[in-house]
Formats: C-alpha cells, structure tokens, sequence
C-alpha cells in the first residue's frame, strides 16, 4: 500500500489484455477474481468471486491448506426487486479446469472473449435452495495493468484489472436482465489472507472522468497502510492523497464500517449486500474529489474470521461438494 505502493510492475500481466486464470497458487496461498455491478437505475445489484484456495474456507483451513485447486467456488449474490439470493458451493479439483483464459467450477465457468469476461451461472443459494442460473457479461473500459503489493513482505498482491468497466446481467433465475457499471479485479497471496492482515475496507467509485479505489488496512504486523488510487478514462493511474476519513453505521452483525469523503463532507449506507459476522459489503453514497458518488465498500474483520464461532457458522454458508 504505502511502501512500494504498487510501483512494481507484472510483465505478464501487462503482456495478456484480461485475467490470467492459470497463475500459479502455492500451498497455503489463494488467488480470486471480484466483479461487482451497480445497475444504471441503482435497483439492482451483483457480484461475482471466483475463488481458488478459498480464503474464507473453513474445507481449506481443516485440510491444512495443502492444495488451493481442491477447494474451488464461484460466488454469486445478486439483489434486485425479488430479494437478494446468494450462492458458494466449494468444490474439489475433480470438478475444476483452468486455462489461461477460463476458469470452471462446476457448472459455472469464467472466461475471457472478444475482449469481455463472461460469467456463466448455474448455482443453488443458500440457506433457501433457489436457482441462479444466467450469463454476466463484463465490459472494461479502462485496463491499467498495473499489480499493486498491499503488504510489507510482498505476500499479498492487488491488481485492478478494470476498475470502470460496463456490465449486462441476463439471469433467467432470478427473473432479471439490467446493464450497469461495474468493477473488475485480482487478488492473490502466499499464505492465508488472516496472516498477513487483522482488518481492511475497500471501496471503489466510478466518477465522471476516472475511477477511484481507496485501501485502508491493519496488517498483521502492527503497522497500518492506505492507498488512494484514481484511474483516469485515458488509462494513465494516479497516486492521491486519501480524503479524509468518515464513519458509517455499523452493520447488523457490529461490523464497524469506516470510509473516505470529502473534507466536510459525510457518507451514509445506502444498501448493505452481505452483513456477515466477520465481513459487510454495502452501497454507500459519499463525496470524493468533488463529486457525489455512490461507491461499492467492503469491511473485513480477520481476527473475527479467525474465531471458532465464526468458523462453526461457515459451512452453512458454504457447503461442500467434493467432484
């Protein structure tokens, strides 16, 4: 974040125009893929997280983290006029293929063409059993290729694929078919996300000319890192000072929610998508660099996710199914 703050440079990451699906994950270590999709009337919602090595995995923790391919899962919540579904199912490496530019899990399948991420979707929510079934198709806009360490020891690794992209959701279950804005990004890492950090918010805002993503977080360490990034519409990235920072209303589960606005400024929850023990992702609305936004913010508590409470509540959530 603030030491080589994302001054190195990925040669082969700069070489392929969209996400690498074949790079490489240690034992012990994860890799994902985040999409998320505001619709352009802001009544719908998505997002997407194809995950190898789950990071959230109670599966992959119990199994000592020997092998990330064996615990594989898309992720899918989606929110709209019908009520919100929400889906992980894990799977072992029986049922994955990966290639530089697909990614299979399942019945589900991420893959780069003609220049656009397509998600296609055949999943089961939990708790209630309901279908998600459809295609997502992403859009960049922008594409920095630029791979952003967010640690002290080069661990953990960040790279914003398409921070401002266009996003068209056909679902035939739940009935729903929108086009929006949307996010595209990257993370992987060497050993579990809980070792390198304590907690983190994220939060990312499409602006006029630019795109802004914003990082705060406590590392495991002891030492404390932001990162205020702007990606312009011509594709050039710039380092920014963080605005200041602005309180926002705990979730459900006592997730303190902190963000940035404007000096004078403040940011209210417009929505909360996922309110879990350990982690929130909401809609917010807040200002930054002059303009009022509404803005995708996550919270993650990693001591929390550490808690034998909280792992006994996982499975629940993330059921497993072994090919």
């Amino acid at each position: 974040m603030s030491d080589p703050q994302g001054a190195d440079q990925d040669a082969g990451a700069a070489r392929l125009r969209g996400p690498r699906f074949d790079r490489d994950v240690p034992p012990g270590g994860y890799l994902w893929w985040y999409i998320d999709g505001l619709s352009d009337d802001r009544r719908s919602a998505i997002t997407v997280i194809a995950f190898v090595g789950s990071v959230f995995s109670p599966y992959y923790a119990w199994s000592g983290r020997r092998d990330p391919l064996d615990h594989c899962a898309i992720n899918v919540a989606v929110y709209g006029d019908f009520g919100a579904r929400w889906a992980m199912t894990e799977r072992g490496r029986g049922a994955v293929l990966r290639t530089a530019e697909q990614f299979r899990v399942g019945p589900s399948m991420a893959r780069w063409e003609d220049g656009s991420l397509v998600v296609t979707i055949d999943e089961w929510s939990v708790p209630l059993p309901r279908r998600i079934r459809g295609t997502v198709r992403v859009t960049p806009q922008v594409m920095p290729q630029r791979l952003f360490q967010l640690d002290g020891q080069g661990r953990h690794h960040w790279q914003p694929i398409a921070p401002k992209s266009r996003i068209k959701v056909t679902l035939d279950q739940p009935g729903t078919d929108w086009e929006g804005e949307a996010y595209l990004d990257s993370n992987f890492g060497e050993e579990p996300l809980e070792a390198g950090f304590q907690e983190w918010t994220w939060s990312r805002a499409h602006l006029r000319e630019s795109s802004v993503v914003l990082y705060d977080s406590k590392r495991r360490d002891g030492s404390e890192a932001s990162l205020a990034l702007r990606f312009a519409d011509d594709g050039t990235v710039a380092e920014v000072t963080s605005p200041p920072v602005a309180a926002l209303a705990t979730s459900g589960w006592q997730v303190g929610r902190l963000t940035r606005a404007d000096k004078g400024h403040t940011a209210t929850v417009r929505q909360t998508l996922v309110d879990a023990p350990f982690y929130a992702r909401s809609v917010i609305q807040t200002q930054l660099f002059g303009e009022r936004v509404d803005a995708v913010h996550e919270s993650l508590l990693l001591d929390r996710f550490r808690s034998k409470f909280v792992q006994v509540l996982l499975p629940f959530r993330m059921p497993r199914r072994a090919g």
